[in-house]
């Protein structure tokens, strides 16, 4: 994907705060941003949604919320990862319960709890109860003698899904564009890397009482810090970040040679590549209210068993996390006592994240 010219920042917006380059509120506060988000943002673009490493047998499973929806993410019998809306075909029924990524589920099919209507992998209805149709024939929908049902047509609903490494993506629109044009150059760059060679090391998760957009223009406006000891590329769609290596060594790990790396992929994770200890992380921004959003922090390890040196690592960027929190829920204070969030001349990443939200919000 080009990449465009960043020397300027973009304009917050069309109308008369160009001139000051500020940001309504009500793209960064307020009940009504989050329903339209719904479907301008989670339902349009490619959103992350979990590591495939953490279901590597066929049938395991973990469940995870888009907008609305929830997705049932499931390794098939094939080995590849597909993922299903979690509503049975027959009455709308929720079918399996909350399922974490770090504790996943597992089987060989998939069956509604309400009247035990039992889908293969693949999403396609293999059974029904007997007092179902014809009780004679049922519950084996495989022979052609079944009448007036169509089996095909009444299987799951399946979502598209698609991977940069083990990182899972999932897109709810009917037509949306490649995951790699999406993603841009942070799809180049993490595939360089043997990031399914690490094992996850620890999750943590916690709440913040503002808008996901603006905890995310709090906490990932730091990576634009290293751009003076780096690259700062910028996509259409977020930014990497990278460092030259040190001659420690770290090539032979990271083959394009950069100590550190750090992508935002928009809307919802941000990948970091640590500079200081052998790993990467993956924070998730899961907006459960429109004030309220909870973050997702994943780390990944040559080992789950941490080092003190990785232990410090996630010590610190958990507090890190917290400080831009309280920062974040005093920014909303402000916000929603009338002020607009303007920006410097130097802070790109954060007009970025403000161009993303327009565009979001005009779609």
């Amino acid at each position: 994907m080009s990449q465009r010219d960043d020397s300027q920042p973009p304009a917050a917006s069309k109308d008369g705060t160009e001139r000051s380059n500020a940001v309504s509120a009500r793209r960064l506060t307020g009940p009504g941003s989050l329903e339209r988000e719904k479907e301008a943002v989670f339902g349009r673009y490619w959103v992350y949604v979990g590591h495939a490493d953490s279901i590597p047998e066929p049938g395991q499973f973990f469940t995870r919320n888009v907008g609305d929806r929830q997705l049932i993410v499931v390794r098939g019998h094939d080995g590849a990862v597909k993922a299903f809306d979690n509503v049975c075909a027959h009455r709308g029924s929720k079918m399996v319960e909350d399922t974490p990524m770090t504790d996943p589920g597992g089987g060989g099919r998939i069956q509604c709890p309400y009247h035990l209507w039992t889908y293969d992998l693949d999403g396609d209805l293999r059974s029904t109860p007997k007092s179902f149709e014809d009780a004679s024939l049922n519950p084996d929908l495989d022979s052609d003698e079944v009448q007036e049902f169509d089996c095909e047509a009444n299987g799951l609903n399946d979502v598209r899904v698609d991977t940069v490494g083990p990182l899972v993506f999932a897109n709810l629109g009917d037509d949306p564009p490649s995951l790699a044009e999406q993603v841009g150059a942070a799809a180049d760059r993490l595939e360089e890397l043997p990031l399914e060679e690490y094992e996850h090391g620890r999750r943590i998760v916690s709440e913040v009482a503002c808008n996901w957009k603006l905890f995310a223009a709090v906490h990932f406006d730091g990576s634009e810090e290293s751009d003076a000891e780096g690259t700062l590329a910028v996509d259409d769609y977020g930014w990497t970040v990278e460092r030259a290596a040190d001659g420690d060594g770290s090539e032979d790990r990271r083959p394009d040679g950069l100590e550190a790396q750090f992508h935002y992929c928009w809307p919802n994770v941000a990948i970091d590549v640590y500079e200081d200890v052998d790993g990467y992380g993956t924070v998730v921004l899961d907006p459960v209210g429109p004030d309220r959003v909870q973050l997702i922090a994943d780390y990944y390890f040559r080992d789950s068993d941490l080092s003190e040196a990785e232990r410090e690592l996630v010590r610190t960027t958990r507090q890190r996390r917290a400080e831009d929190a309280e920062r974040a829920e005093h920014r909303r204070a402000g916000l929603e006592g009338g002020a607009s969030d303007r920006l410097g001349s130097n802070e790109r990443t954060g007009a970025e994240l403000r161009r993303l939200a327009q565009e979001a919000d005009e779609a």
